[in-house]
């Protein structure tokens, strides 16, 4: 197994175009935004791999940077502060050494909002999708 990983960042109501959202939709290779299934990210082009962590550590440092670089905007920072970023962390770490992937979601002022997603790759638990990387 292998780490893949994601982000976007748009406005939060885009994401109600659900049909682009889910293959085999033809807008879906293309379209910028998150999936609604989180191995389904391995069906975008390999060009929106934002990086490929080679352990579990680096791919637990790639979302404390996504966290971190969104954390002045969080629309709710009581609440993201009441979950810590600790403890998202913690279960991050856990999940990946599980193989399961791990998608943070979280609403930002001015109704925007930012996913970061870690996709285990080869196998995917959830679907037996292809490795974007090796097309």
């Amino acid at each position: 197994m292998h780490l893949h990983c994601y982000r976007w960042t748009g406005r939060g109501a885009d994401r109600a175009r659900e049909s682009e959202r889910r293959p085999p939709h033809p807008a879906f290779p293309a379209s910028p935004l998150p999936p609604m299934r989180t191995c389904d990210w391995l069906l975008k082009p390999r060009t929106r791999i934002d990086a490929s962590p080679a352990t579990v550590a680096e791919a637990v440092a790639w979302l404390t940077r996504r966290y971190r670089s969104a954390a002045e905007s969080f629309l709710h920072p009581d609440g993201e502060a009441r979950i810590g970023l600790d403890l998202r962390l913690h279960l991050a770490e856990e999940h990946l050494a599980g193989g399961v992937d791990v998608q943070w979601g979280i609403w930002l002022r001015g109704g925007d909002f930012i996913t970061a997603a870690v996709i285990c790759c080869s196998p995917n638990r959830h679907a037996p999708h292809p490795c974007p990387a090796a097309s």
